[in-house]
């Protein structure tokens, strides 16, 4: 199996693998991500849906797909992960933690993106 592949179910069994906690284990994600429990069910709802279940389907398809395309998209999900995350962390303020989830939301959507799009060598691309 080629590097390419390889790296493409890898990364797609992250994406799987990440939202599988949120989907299934909302509280848990919650405190990880520092979100609090107002009384109210929509909280673990929004956990479950946009950093659950989002992610889990968003990773099968790639992997059904198949394609550089689909690859190139479950990258384009990191990155928006990524601007959201930095909106964030400049209007909201800045963290370590916040940081950190910026760093491999944009880390893992840019190998997904150049690996698949053929970026390589291209201005601002390795």
């Amino acid at each position: 199996m080629p590097f390419v592949e390889i790296l493409n179910t890898l990364l797609a069994l992250v994406t799987i693998l990440f939202g599988a906690m949120g989907w299934l284990a909302p509280a848990w994600t919650m405190e990880r991500v520092d979100l609090r429990d107002t009384g109210s069910t929509m909280g673990l709802s929004e956990v479950r849906a946009a950093s659950g279940a989002l992610f889990v389907v968003a990773g099968i398809g790639a992997l059904l797909i198949a394609t550089p395309t689909a690859f190139a998209m479950l990258g384009c999900i990191w990155l928006g992960g990524a601007l959201g995350r930095g909106t964030s962390l400049i209007v909201d303020g800045r963290t370590q933690r916040k940081w950190g989830f910026f760093g491999t939301e944009v880390a893992v959507g840019l190998t997904l993106l150049t690996v698949n799009l053929g970026l390589e060598g291209r201005v601002g691309f390795p």
